[in-house]
């Protein structure tokens, strides 16, 4: 993640999941699986949906544009890349105090997107396309008990929050310093009069 401090907003950019990458144990409410995306599955869900949400700790109040806006989401060789531009004040406050901690996303299933396979006794779910519905900027305060969780959404579809995803953190911070509103303290007086009560003069 690489984090750009302006004076009135904050450009975030890195990647939010590797493809063809094992992630770590997930837990969901039918015991532990590992996940991997697949190369394209991104691409097909962008291509799909141009108005993809960025949001802070996959809150849907917390929502701080869209790709319609602020947001940019590409595919590579590497996986989804995202950069975007914020001017949220909690968020900028949050960046210049170094509490972002990484990236993750929210998306369902589409018919006949997943294949479920077994690797090392442990279930493997193969995500060859999915419903991309946000990507999201998560703080130190983003409780890791909900990574990789299976939740139920209103619908009765299934949300997979994917687990956060760091490959590294760079901050510059490019905002004007606050102007210090501090008087110089003229201390030759005092050592004067200490001098004197001393008899040195």
């Amino acid at each position: 993640m690489e984090i750009t401090i302006r004076a009135d907003s904050v450009e975030i950019s890195g990647y939010v999941n590797a493809i063809e990458r094992n992630s770590k144990p997930l837990k969901s409410r039918f015991g532990y699986f590992i996940e991997r995306i697949c190369k394209g599955a991104f691409f097909s869900a962008l291509k799909r949906n141009d108005d993809v949400h960025i949001l802070l700790n996959h809150e849907w109040s917390r929502d701080l544009g869209s790709t319609k806006t602020n947001l940019e989401l590409e595919e590579d060789s590497i996986g989804l890349h995202a950069r975007a531009t914020i001017t949220d004040p909690e968020v900028i406050e949050k960046a210049k105090e170094g509490k972002l901690v990484g990236w993750s996303f929210g998306f369902y299933d589409v018919p006949e997107g997943v294949e479920e396979r077994t690797e090392d006794e442990t279930p493997l779910r193969l995500v060859k396309d999915l419903d991309l519905r946000e990507v999201s900027i998560l703080d130190d305060n983003h409780s890791p008990a909900y990574e990789g969780t299976l939740i139920q959404s209103r619908d009765d579809k299934a949300l997979y929050m994917s687990q956060p995803f760091v490959t590294g953190m760079h901050i510059r911070d490019l905002s004007p310093e606050k102007p210090e509103d501090k008087k110089e303290i003229d201390y030759s007086k005092f050592e004067k009069m200490i001098r004197e009560m001393k008899g040195e003069n």
